[in-house]
Formats: structure tokens, C-alpha cells, sequence
């Protein structure tokens, strides 16, 4: 891609991207401040840390219609003044309550990033050039959670987490002023179509059985990945294989490091393989990696899985580009928000889930690599069983061709 207005709307919206990932992966690694300087339990801190999915899966409707009505130049920056809001907030936080009022505005202000780039490269694109740009504009942003996790135990340490989110919050603004100015406000944008009662609204999108293949499989591999990168990696790696502070953040780097090849990885590959196979393929490979991890491996290999658990995982992003291609291009704003409601809810249910399950393992603070096994064997399962319902879909011509 030459150096052109186009690279730089495409790269305004990396930058915010790759903050959405930063926030959303950033309490792996500050788990244990959180657990010292606040006393959150491992319920509070998978609840709290779950509110940033709750929240941005809670507006991903209305976002997704006002989208389609009045465009990414308008909706996705007025939406990122809150998260640079809630991370002041957050960083301010010295009880669950305040800590969960930030990480929720931070959940909200990030909803309309992905979706809004997604409904910019609709008009932008074609089909075939969407797929591939959206792998790439994924494998950017994800660079955001490499910069949670050894750069940030390095920034905890010089500065504390709390001037970080203080920073961060400067930074989401500046971002969100970038979209304002390099995004064109064109009319093209709005649908002119009544987003309830359209037979290509909402209720026909609902009752497409193609949907809820995609959403589905969707909510198990995103919620999975993200669950483990946002928060129970680093209680997996310290309590399972006793790794210190500093080796749980660059093994969480490694797996940040997966999710961005595997974002990149995915377009690429879905463009020419075809998108549903490569679905497919992915997806059993991130099933096998879930059981490897659940049967406690040999210290030695946990850093490999873990790499290949984001390699694997990040190909869930290949079902938003989906939902894209099954669905009108006029209604590409609420089919896509409609699919990232279910990833990013399940995420938040994972997440909380989760930390309910291993606190019910929990013996005077500690967590046993029981607790962890329990976890994982259970997400192999809900991950096989999204893919078995998925794959009629994964046979369709168009998704064949990418």
C-alpha cells in the first residue's frame, strides 16, 4: 500500500486498536497489585476485569446501527472519549466499585473501534481485499497486547500502573481526535434503511440460522483467548508452573506475540485457502493446544503453548470478516456488531466463570493446577462443540473462496 490518505485512515485506526488491546490484556499483569493494593478476591478481580467485555459487548447494537446511520467519523471517536475517561478513572482506583466504574467506561469507549473500521473498509474494500485487511488491521492493534505485558511490568515498576492509566487515558484522547480528523464525514456512510423493521435489520439477522453458527463459535474462541491473555494467564503461569513476576510477563508477551501472527496469518491465509476451511483447521488446533495445557506439561513447553494458544485463537477474528460476507453490505455495521456482541460477551462470562471456578479450588490463597485443569478442560469442550455446530457453514462457496 502506498503512502496515501488511505494509509493513514487505515493507520488511525490501528493506533486505536491497538490501544483497545493494551486495555483489554493490561490486567494480566497487574493482577497482583490489584489483589495487594485493592485485597480483590479472584471472583472481584475476573468480575471486574470481565466489565470492560460487559460493556463493550452491551453497546455493540446500538453502536452497530448508529454505524451504519452516521458513520465511523463521527460514532467511533465521541465513543473513545469515554474510554480515556474511565482510564482516568481507573487509575484512581482504590476500591472494586471505583476500579469497575473505569474498566466498564473503558469497555464502552472502545466498542465502536473494531466495528468502526470494519464498516469504513466495507466501503473501502473489496470482499477479497476486505478479508486481507482486516487481518492486517487486527495484527497491528494486537501489537497493544504486547505492549501490556513485559513493557508494562517494566513501566509497573518505573512508574506504578496507576500513572499508566493516567497516561494511557492522554493518549486514547489524542487517538480519538486522529480518527476525527483523517476519517472523511461523508453521507454514504448512513443506511437508509429502518435498522428494526427492515427485513435486512435486526429481527432478519437474528432469525438467520447462518448467524448463530458464526456467533456461537465466535463467543467460545474469542471469550477463550481473550479470557486467559486479559486476566488467567498470569495466575496459570504463576500458580500452575510457579514462573516469577517478570517470566509471567514475557511468557504473556509470547502469547500476546501469537495473537499478533495469527491475526496476520489469518487474512492472509483465509484469502487464499478459503475462509471457512482455514476456520475450521484453526479452531481444532486451538482445541488440541486447550487440552495440551490442561494436563499440567512439562514447565519447559508452557511458553510454546502459550504461543501457539494465541496463534490458533486469533484466527477468531476471520468470523467478524464472516458475518461481513454473509450478510448486505448496506447492514455490514450491525451484522459485524451483532457477532462481536457474542465474542465479547462470552469473554466477559468466561472471564467472571472462570475466576469462580478456580476460587471454589481456592485453599487459604492458594490456587491448585486442579482448579486450572478444570478450566481449560471445560473450554476444549465448549470449544469442540461451537465448532461441530459451525462447520455446515464452513461449507458455503463463498467462504470456500475467502
Amino acid at each position: 500500500m502506498s503512502l496515501s490518505p488511505s494509509l493513514f485512515r487505515f493507520g488511525a485506526f490501528a493506533v486505536a486498536y491497538f490501544l483497545s488491546f493494551f486495555f483489554r490484556s493490561a490486567n494480566a499483569v497487574i493482577a497482583a497489585d490489584l489483589r495487594q493494593e485493592v485485597g480483590l478476591g479472584p471472583a472481584e478481580l475476573g468480575f471486574m476485569t470481565g466489565l470492560f467485555f460487559a460493556a463493550y459487548a452491551g453497546v455493540q447494537l446500538p453502536v452497530g446501527v448508529a454505524l451504519d446511520r452516521y458513520g465511523p467519523q463521527r460514532v467511533t471517536p465521541a465513543l473513545m472519549m469515554l474510554a480515556a475517561l474511565g482510564s482516568l478513572i481507573f487509575s484512581t482506583g482504590d476500591s472494586f466499585a471505583t476500579l469497575a466504574l473505569g474498566r466498564a467506561l473503558i469497555g464502552v469507549g472502545m466498542a465502536g473501534v473494531l466495528t468502526g473500521a470494519l464498516k469504513a473498509f466495507g466501503q473501502w474494500y473489496t470482499a477479497r481485499e476486505y478479508t486481507a485487511a482486516s487481518g492486517s488491521l487486527v495484527g497491528i492493534g494486537a501489537a497493544g497486547g504486547l505492549m501490556s505485558a513485559t513493557p508494562l511490568v517494566w513501566l509497573n515498576h518505573a512508574i506504578g500502573w496507576r500513572a499508566v492509566f493516567a497516561w494511557a487515558g492522554l493518549v486514547v484522547a489524542a487517538s480519538a481526535g486522529s480518527i476525527f480528523i483523517l476519517i472523511p464525514r461523508l453521507r454514504k456512510w448512513e443506511a437508509r434503511v429502518d435498522a428494526i423493521k427492515s427485513p435486512g435489520g435486526m429481527r432478519g439477522l437474528f432469525s438467520s440460522l447462518e448467524f448463530w453458527r458464526i456467533a456461537l463459535l465466535a463467543a467460545v474462541m474469542t471469550g477463550t483467548v481473550f479470557a486467559f491473555q486479559g486476566l488467567w494467564a498470569g495466575p496459570y503461569l504463576a500458580d500452575v508452573a510457579g514462573f516469577s513476576n517478570i517470566q509471567v510477563g514475557n511468557i504473556v508477551f509470547l502469547l500476546s506475540s501469537g495473537i499478533v501472527v495469527g491475526y496476520s496469518l489469518s487474512g492472509f491465509l483465509s484469502a487464499r485457502l478459503g475462509l471457512g476451511r482455514v476456520v475450521v483447521v484453526a479452531t481444532s488446533l486451538f482445541a488440541l493446544v486447550q487440552m495440551a495445557l490442561a494436563l499440567t506439561p512439562p514447565r519447559d513447553a508452557i511458553p510454546v503453548l502459550f504461543a501457539l494458544f494465541g496463534i490458533t485463537g486469533a484466527f477468531n477474528i476471520m468470523l467478524l470478516a464472516q458475518a461481513r460476507l454473509a450478510f448486505p453490505v448496506e447492514m455490514t455495521g450491525r451484522a459485524v456488531t451483532a457477532v462481536n456482541l457474542f465474542a465479547i460477551g462470552g469473554t466477559f462470562f468466561l472471564q467472571w466463570g472462570i475466576g469462580l471456578v478456580v476460587g471454589r479450588f481456592a485453599h487459604a490463597g492458594h490456587l491448585p493446577p486442579q482448579a486450572y485443569m478444570a478450566v481449560l478442560l471445560a473450554t476444549t469442550v465448549l470449544t469442540v462443540a461451537a465448532l461441530l455446530w459451525y462447520l455446515p457453514l464452513s461449507r458455503r462457496a463463498v467462504f470456500e473462496r475467502g
